[in-house]
């Protein structure tokens, strides 16, 4: 079947979801406008009234009560609509791609995942993740979904007792089996000490004690970027050869933000920071082809990252 002839096929199953989908969007915008409009009219006149008797804070106190009432209300009224589009037209724009993918809108990877990886060695406090993707791309079997992990932090006491969250990490986290057999850790991380304090950073990278060995490369494009650790340096130069590492540097300038590898397990594990939330419905463009080429637009560069690191060529016995 050619490019088009699948293109015509994925558009022929989706239009007719896409349609009730768009339907369903409209209305649920009415309601969600009429009952905005409602609350804001009520807001408006309670204002009025504590305004004439209480002035002109207490008035304020009710615009800002009708604005949060409003948002609250907006949220429920559009909450059940952005949920069965994620599962039914995700669902099917994941299935259509490929039919050994699944797509679950309210799983992610796991804690315990995100952890194994040992890219990020901060106690997390508050874990989630959403928009699960799983499959088979030829020999390759992946996963992954949006992850947001967060420590937080406190001060003062009683009353005064303060919390703030602080991210770990946000964007797109992604398990793949790796194409060559080991049996240690190796983990690229973003190389910012070096970038920033010279030779200083190049000195604090040997003694960070929280990870393996530095492991020094000879690609001095890649060693200005990232910075390797690794548990066994023969082992790391195996696993990052010379068109490895140009590929990871190819998978930054496509990705544009910071990107974190570990080889752990005989699996790869990426961490794309991003703030972009990929697979959202938006509540005020039309349910149409435009909004579906851009998730798959999305796919395309995810899975797409077996391709760039050339994860489906076999290297001896890894099958």
């Amino acid at each position: 079947m050619s490019d088009s002839e699948s293109a015509d096929t994925f558009e022929a199953k989706i239009a007719p979801v896409l349609e009730r989908f768009e339907t369903r969007r409209r209305e649920t915008i009415r309601k969600a406008k009429l009952s905005i409009a409602v609350i804001a009219a009520i807001a408006f006149l309670v204002a009025l009234l504590v305004g004439a008797n209480a002035g002109a804070q207490a008035a304020l106190f009710a615009v800002i009560g009708g604005a949060v009432i409003g948002f609250i209300a907006f949220g429920a009224i559009t909450n059940p609509f952005k949920k069965a589009f994620k599962q039914e037209v995700l669902g099917a724009v994941v299935s259509t791609y490929d039919e050994s993918f699944r797509y679950q809108a309210t799983s992610g990877i796991s804690r315990g995942a995100f952890k194994a990886s040992e890219l990020f060695k901060k106690g997390i406090d508050r874990y989630r993740a959403e928009d699960y993707v799983s499959g088979l791309w030829e020999k390759t079997e992946f996963e992954f979904s949006e992850v947001h992990a967060e420590y937080k932090t406190t001060s003062g006491s009683g009353k005064n007792r303060r919390t703030q969250w602080h991210t770990i990490f946000k964007g797109i986290f992604f398990i793949a089996d790796f194409h060559k057999e080991f049996r240690t850790r190796t983990i690229v991380l973003p190389d910012t000490a070096e970038k920033v304090f010279g030779f200083l950073g190049r000195k604090l990278q040997d003694w960070n004690f929280a990870r393996p060995d530095v492991v020094r490369l000879e690609d001095p494009d890649f060693e200005r970027e990232f910075c390797v650790y690794a548990d066994d340096q023969v082992e790391a130069r195996y696993i990052l050869s010379p068109s490895l590492m140009q590929r990871i540097l190819r998978l930054k300038r496509k990705f544009g933000d910071k990107v974190f590898l570990s080889f752990l397990h005989s699996k790869v594990y990426i961490a794309l920071s991003s703030s972009k939330n990929c697979f959202e419905p938006k509540m005020f463009e039309p349910v149409d082809m435009s909004l579906i080429d851009e998730y798959k637009e999305d796919l395309d560069l995810i899975v797409g990252i077996v391709d760039d690191l050339n994860l489906n060529t076999r290297v001896w016995t890894k099958e």
